[in-house]
């Protein structure tokens, strides 16, 4: 099982559900935090962390001595991220989507692959449960091939968690893609229903079930859950505003550890997500 746990708009709550979930599932599951622009999951899980390397992607470098500036190299990248001017080849790194094009199609070879690093992926583990982390260098734009390295990574043998950038961008398709399930997080007020229905969008390109958790559920209106309805879309969990809960969150406590009914209330979502997805698969080989 690959999950996303996702959101349209930023701050419903997401890494929340994903550590929870990760944490009652215990040593089963292992969680990703692909947030490598702002990741925080590790601050409520407080994994131990074993290893972090450094990740690193392809660029073109040239040798001017062997460039004939025919402009090739240009006319085939799509990003614009190498230009031919008189007798300079420009490239712009953070740009470069590191697809090699431009050097298969440099007829003299003045074009070779260099490295420019995107940031790091840490390992580590809490009781049993596995864990990675990705973080982008200071600067960096490129946020998709470091998403990838982490989600390559993982366990094939653990149900994998997976705590997705917000919003709807190229970062959050990248957490996206090839899962078996998407749970999107939201909240009951005008911002997080705008939110979630460009989420919702982006979710039915991909073809992957999917279902929603409300977070502060008792607040705003009830359009959220008029759009589930009419969308179909399952409510796999409600989550009241409370105060407790508000005061673990900002002293970096997880529900599941803090407040032990919460435990199997988890258990009964991931039960509840894994029977979204096995009624989504029974339709598709219908």
């Amino acid at each position: 099982m690959k999950l996303c746990i996702a959101s349209g708009k930023g701050g419903t709550g997401k890494t929340t559900i994903a550590v929870n979930l990760a944490l009652a599932l215990g040593e089963r599951a292992e969680l990703l935090d692909c947030d490598v622009e702002e990741p925080n999951a590790h601050i409520f899980l407080r994994p131990e962390i074993t290893d972090t390397k450094e990740i690193d992607t392809q660029i073109p470098l040239v040798d001017l001595s062997l460039c004939t500036f025919c402009g090739q190299c240009a006319q085939i990248c799509r990003f614009s991220a190498i230009t031919v001017v008189a007798k300079k080849v420009l490239i712009f790194q953070d740009l470069c989507h590191s697809c090699g094009g431009c050097t298969l199609v440099c007829p003299t070879g003045a074009l070779s692959e260099g490295k420019r690093q995107l940031g790091e992926v840490s390992t580590g583990h809490k009781n049993g449960l596995s864990f990675l982390s990705g973080r982008m260098r200071i600067g960096e734009t490129m946020a998709p091939p470091l998403i990838r390295q982490v989600r390559a990574q993982a366990d094939s043998r653990k149900i994998t968690i997976i705590d997705a950038p917000p919003g709807t961008s190229c970062p959050v398709i990248a957490a996206m893609s090839g899962v078996d399930c998407i749970v999107l997080v939201t909240e009951p007020t005008p911002f997080g229903l705008h939110d979630l229905k460009l989420a919702v969008e982006a979710v039915r390109l991909l073809d992957i079930p999917c279902g929603l958790v409300i977070n502060r559920a008792d607040i705003g209106t009830d359009e959220v859950y008029r759009y589930a309805q009419q969308e179909n879309l399952p409510v796999l969990l409600s989550i009241p505003f409370d105060r407790r809960i508000a005061e673990l969150y900002s002293e970096g406590k997880p529900l599941v550890e803090a407040l032990p009914g919460w435990r199997e209330t988890f258990l009964q979502l991931y039960e509840d997500i894994d029977q979204l997805t096995q009624a989504h698969k029974e339709k598709v080989h219908a």
